[in-house]
């Protein structure tokens, strides 16, 4: 048995699974962030540690015979989060998390640096640039720093004692070197930090440490239990898809959206806003396209008109049939890639009192996909095209958004067969490979697949020019906004 936790923003899941990689157990646990000022986002890590608790307590009482024989556990989380920690391994002050962006001068500063060493823009939710916040606007505390984890590395601190990170999740700091695989002397003198500060680096689907013997027995766990690197929430979700070998990737469709494409060697696009970083396997990279709201949007919609994201996507249909007349910039939240742009604020521009919720539901459902465009445009992937995506995360339910994401790209969507291919999944199969030392490529192996959703041949010149449309409005979006 084996055992995946993922460390989310929202919530705390945990996943076991057995031999055959079948999921024999699943509890989850809320999380609570705060916003104490505009733009910020912190997290108390006690929380994750009494979720994690919480969370594996309940799994232990369901499947007492099954816990007993778990021998990885991996571990998956939120990215960029900095928990800070002192000389005695306290944490020093809530976590900033990858969604704040109180930072975004001291990203600025960095940012030249960053794509020459990284490959990737300084952007204000990775780590670096909130370690200069904290040193620029809390200088008591930073004097106190004397360890930097990720979210998902103080769970396992707590779990093993080790201060320990993985390769795909340490990227997302901004001090590493991505295409060597370790950490930049250069990156940290630049924001004050060295490498006594940063946890060891691990592949993911390398053994950390083991559980604490008294957690082992707190949760029935007999004999030794290994602790594998794991990954960042993305990279986990990979080896939850199988796409783990050179020119497979994923569409992620939640709250944010994500276009994972793997690749066999380290290639960084930063003009682009592309996320070049480590996977969570040997010897592979990915390039990751983020937009901020995805799913989000649709939600938003819901909330303003009452009613519920699926009874607004069911009143279109399967299929669509062209592009609407209204165009949807979904910036509600800015956008990374690839304006990367914390202020720019989304619109709906063509409005005509003659449409209606239907007509603005298909506007957002278009406008997210042509942001999925805009990602799919700039990731620089000659050694590895994908050939199709495989559609995971809350919008991959609706057929109708599919085939409009498909005609946009111009790309075939794979739908897979029922089942939680996730990150706390993906977690679990690096904890197997790290327990068994097992072939990372063989156990991430991709699902059945349901059903493939092409492109619509006869609509793709329609919303190519929609698309281009599109584009045209962000600068003058941009340049309208209050200031």
């Amino acid at each position: 048995m084996y055992l995946g936790i993922d460390i989310g923003t929202s919530s705390l899941k945990a996943v076991l699974i057995d031999d055959g990689q079948r999921i024999v157990g699943s509890r989850s646990m809320s999380l609570d962030v705060s916003r104490p000022h505009s733009g910020w986002s912190e997290q108390d890590p006690e929380s994750w540690w009494t979720a994690c608790g919480a969370v594996l307590d309940g799994l232990a009482a369901d499947h007492r015979a099954e816990m007993a024989a778990v021998r990885g556990i991996g571990l998956s989380g939120q990215m960029h989060g900095a928990t800070l920690l002192d000389e005695a391994d306290k944490v020093l002050r809530p976590c900033i998390l990858w969604n704040d962006g109180r930072s975004a001068a001291e990203a600025a500063e960095i940012s030249t640096v960053s794509e020459r060493v990284t490959g990737n823009i300084a952007m204000p939710g990775f780590t670096a640039p909130k370690l200069m916040w904290v040193k620029n606007h809390e200088p008591e505390i930073f004097a106190r720093v004397r360890t930097v984890l990720l979210p998902k590395d103080y769970v396992r601190l707590r779990l093993t004692g080790d201060k320990a990170s993985d390769m795909s999740d340490s990227a997302g700091t901004l001090w590493l070197e991505t295409a060597k695989r370790a950490w930049s002397d250069e990156m940290l003198a630049l924001t004050g930090m060295d490498r006594s500060q940063m946890p060891e680096l691990f592949e993911g689907s390398a053994a950390t440490g083991t559980l604490n013997a008294e957690l082992a027995s707190r949760w029935g766990m007999t004999g030794k239990v290994v602790v594998a690197g794991g990954g960042g929430d993305n990279a986990a979700s990979g080896c939850g898809v199988g796409a783990v070998a050179p020119g497979t990737g994923f569409i992620s469709i939640g709250t944010s959206g994500v276009i994972f494409v793997t690749a066999d060697r380290y290639r960084g696009n930063p003009a682009g806003a592309v996320h070049a970083f480590c996977h969570a396997v040997p010897g592979t990279w990915h390039q990751m396209g983020v937009s901020l709201s995805s799913a989000g949007c649709l939600d938003w919609l819901g909330h303003i008109l009452e009613a519920s994201p699926g009874d607004l996507v069911d009143a279109l249909g399967d299929k669509p049939e062209g592009p609407s007349s209204i165009l949807f910039l979904p910036y509600l939240s800015g956008e990374r890639t690839p304006h990367n742009d914390v202020a720019i604020r989304g619109a709906f521009v063509g409005l005509d009192q003659a449409d209606d919720r239907r007509a603005m539901t298909q506007a957002v459902l278009e406008g997210v996909a042509f942001a999925f465009k805009d990602c799919l445009d700039v990731l620089t992937m000659p050694l590895a095209e994908p050939r199709r995506l495989l559609a995971v995360g809350g919008g991959s339910r609706s057929r109708y958004w599919l085939s409009t994401i498909a005609t946009i790209l111009g790309m075939p969507i794979a739908v897979p067969e029922d089942g939680d291919f996730g990150a706390a999944f993906g977690a679990a199969r690096l904890g197997l490979i790290a327990a068994e030392d097992a072939d990372p490529f063989a156990v991430c192996a991709p699902p059945a697949i349901r059903e493939t959703i092409d492109p619509i041949a006869g609509l793709s010149e329609s919303y190519a020019a929609a698309h281009a449309t599109y584009c045209d409005l962000y600068p003058a979006i941009k340049e309208a906004m209050p200031r």
